[in-house]
């Protein structure tokens, strides 16, 4: 499964609304690091049916981004149950994401 591109009116239903758990990923198009790791999270959505993987462009939905203290990216947050349950930020190795996955 490929990553969904979301934006704050798709939030509540895609993350906090899902049944499993979702990584999102708070991005920009010029961040290198976030050019970096999207691959890795490609391949992460395509080996984990058990996790939804989405990106969040955080220039066109700066709402969202302050509503969850994003302020470097990238920033990987995890949520389950439509709750916050870990989160990374900065450029980690697919290893890291994995853990953050448990």
């Amino acid at each position: 499964m490929a990553i969904q591109e979301i934006n704050n009116a798709e939030f509540e239903e895609v993350v906090l609304k899902s049944d499993k758990p979702v990584l999102v990923d708070f991005n920009a198009t010029w961040c290198g690091p976030c050019r970096m790791l999207k691959p890795v999270l490609e391949e992460i959505a395509d080996e984990r049916a058990d996790v939804k993987v989405v990106g969040i462009d955080v220039d066109e939905n700066r709402d969202l981004a302050g509503e969850y203290g994003v302020f470097s990216i990238p920033c990987l947050v995890l949520f389950k149950d439509g709750a916050e349950a870990d989160r990374s930020v900065g450029l980690v190795p697919k290893e890291q994401v994995l853990a953050l996955l448990g």
